[in-house]
């Protein structure tokens, strides 16, 4: 019996090589964005809205090696989620219950420097 793992693609890419990819621009562009929270919806909507994020999105999709529902899936509940966990300027706020997303369980997440300024 082969035991697939499940963090490895078929390519051999890993889920932390994905997340260490696109991390530098998730990090960037959470010091930009305003407002208070947002849900890995909005975040992969807004990182896909610009060109160089679109870029990101669409070669974690290729390097990961599946059917695109698939490699979806792994990059919406898997490395972008695992990106801004890695960030120092957000922190996870809960489950964004209500919220659709075919290809993952989004999340609510807080930024941090806004926290800093009601305080």
């Amino acid at each position: 019996m082969v035991r697939n793992d499940h963090d490895t693609g078929p390519n051999g890419v890993t889920v932390d090589d994905l997340i260490a990819g696109i991390f530098p621009l998730v990090d960037d562009l959470l010091q930009r964005i305003d407002g208070d929270e947002f849900t890995t919806n909005d975040f992969i909507e807004l990182l896909r809205s610009l060109p160089e994020g679109e870029v990101a999105y669409e070669q974690a999709l290729t390097r990961w090696g599946e059917s695109p529902h698939h490699a979806r899936m792994v990059v919406h509940g898997q490395v972008i989620p695992g990106a801004l966990r890695q960030s120092t300027h957000v922190e996870w706020s809960g489950f964004a219950y209500g919220e659709d997303d075919a290809f993952g369980v989004p999340a609510w997440w807080r930024l941090k420097h806004a926290e800093a300024t009601t305080e």
